[in-house]
C-alpha cells in the first residue's frame, strides 16, 4: 500500500481500513447526520458542519479556492470506534497561487461503518496565506470574491 493518495476518499479508506464500509463516493463514507468540526478555523470559515448536505456544500465551496496535490498518510492510532490519523498535503490557493502545504491531525468516530464525527485540526495560517489573508479568505468562502 502506498502512503500517498490523490484523493481524500482514498486517504480516508487507507487510514480507517476495514472499519469503514466501502462507498461509491466521498460523501457515501459519511453518516447522513455526520458532524464535521474545524476547531482552528479562522473567522469567516465554518467551524462546524451538520449532515452530509452541509458537507457537500462546503466541499463545493472549497473546490474553487484551493488546489490540492498529493496527500501523504502518516501515523494512524485506533481505539475502538475512534481513529486518529496524521496526514499532509501540498497545494496552492487558486486565486493567489500561494502555497497550501498543510499538516492535519484528524479524529474520526465511526458508527455502523460510516464516519459519524470528524474533527479536523490544521494550521489556520496556512489557509489564510493560501487564500490571501483573513478578509480575502472570508470573502472567497462566502462567494463575494
Amino acid at each position: 500500500m502506498s502512503d500517498k493518495f490523490d484523493s481524500f476518499s482514498d486517504l480516508l479508506c487507507a487510514a480507517l481500513g476495514d472499519r469503514l464500509d466501502p462507498a461509491d463516493s466521498l460523501l457515501g463514507l459519511f453518516a447522513d447526520d455526520v458532524i464535521f468540526e474545524f476547531p482552528y478555523a479562522p473567522d469567516g470559515l465554518p467551524k462546524r458542519l451538520d449532515g452530509t448536505a452541509a458537507l457537500a456544500a462546503h466541499l463545493e465551496r472549497l473546490g474553487p479556492l484551493l488546489s490540492f496535490g498529493p496527500m501523504e498518510l502518516g501515523n494512524v492510532y485506533a481505539d475502538g470506534a475512534t481513529v486518529i490519523f496524521e496526514f499532509s498535503c501540498s497545494g496552492k490557493g487558486v486565486a493567489t497561487g500561494a502555497p497550501y502545504n498543510q499538516a492535519y491531525i484528524s479524529v474520526v468516530t465511526l458508527r455502523d461503518g460510516r464516519i459519524a464525527h470528524y474533527r479536523d485540526y490544521w494550521n489556520p495560517l496556512v489557509v489564510l496565506t493560501a487564500l490571501g489573508g483573513n478578509e480575502a479568505a472570508a470573502a472567497a468562502f462566502a462567494g463575494a470574491a
